[in-house]
């Protein structure tokens, strides 16, 4: 494969224009095969070398590049090419309309996983007192968008990695939700066992070690440990369901993102460990996606 230096070298750039550096770059993408979004991909990384929006690209398709903004373009382009995903070359991925910071250190916010928010929204949108834990968050999407919504709302999040919780801190620093407790916590480890939550969210790992798509897509640049799980992806799935009763009011409710093939399971143990109301929502391609279950028992 050609370095991105020797590509630039063999273009002149006295007429590298936006819309001949966005059909070149689709044209790549498109004969790599491995990208599904090559015009959409091109036109975010090109916009995010420009510091502009990707409107500006449609305004002004005749604006020459740089040699400094036509190489940082084609270094992104090599990146895409070998599958690493958008959101880590951006350094940004939208979730529930806001704008998170990713790393590698976790996973990147999937719009599947706002039917978990939207969820909670709508069973507790007559309620202006709630204490909420979130388990395993990651960037923090779920619960910052939680308080964006919510500024009434005692919001928690945890997560085991520390470079995790700093991330998650950051994001609640730029979107001016600093009221949100983030802090470093193996599942519910460091979480004092005098709180009691009217809601615990989680988006845990629950891909099997063996499962075939963990070398493929996205999902190859982020970390396992956020991803795969033991007992055939089911073992934090049923440790957070076990003791998430010591911290649960009386009526409070736990929801759990799963994988689409695990529902039937993941309401099985919900109710060997004595939940109610056990009800599996579907994603927005209708595939059951996420779990809840009340708590209907005094601790």
């Amino acid at each position: 494969m050609n370095t991105p230096k020797n590509k630039a070298a063999e273009s002149d750039l006295s007429d590298m224009s936006i819309a001949k550096a966005l059909t070149q770059g689709q044209q790549q993408l498109l004969d790599n095969r491995v990208v599904d979004s090559p015009k959409l991909d091109c036109q975010l990384m090109l916009a995010h070398v420009l510091n502009v929006d990707t409107s500006y690209l449609h305004a002004w398709p005749e604006k020459c590049l740089t040699q400094t903004q036509y190489d940082e373009f084609l270094h992104l382009l090599s990146r895409r090419e070998q599958g690493e995903p958008i959101a880590f070359l951006l350094g940004e991925q939208e979730f529930w309309s806001l704008p998170f910071k990713v790393s590698p250190c976790t996973l990147i916010p999937r719009p599947d996983t706002e039917v978990l928010v939207e969820t909670v929204l709508q069973d507790y949108s007559q309620n202006d007192n709630v204490r909420l834990l979130d388990l395993g968050t990651g960037t923090g999407a779920i619960a910052l968008a939680i308080a964006h919504e919510k500024a009434q709302w005692q919001v928690e999040a945890v997560d085991y990695s520390h470079d995790a919780v700093a991330l998650a801190r950051s994001n609640a620093e730029h979107l001016h939700l600093q009221r949100v407790k983030i802090y470093q916590s193996n599942w519910f480890s460091n979480v004092s066992e005098q709180l009691k939550f009217d809601v615990i969210v989680s988006n845990p790992p629950y891909i099997d070690v063996d499962d075939p798509h963990l070398s493929q897509g996205d999902v190859r640049f982020e970390p396992n440990s956020a991803l795969v799980a033991e007992d055939h992806g089911f073992k934090d799935i049923r440790h957070i369901i076990s003791l998430s009763r010591q911290y649960l009011m009386p009526g409070a409710t736990l929801y759990i993102e799963h994988g689409f093939e695990q529902h039937t399971q993941v309401q099985k143990i919900y109710a060997d460990y004595g939940f109610e109301e056990i009800e599996t929502i579907c994603d927005y391609g209708g595939q059951p996606r996420m779990t809840k279950g009340k708590w209907a028992q005094s601790s």
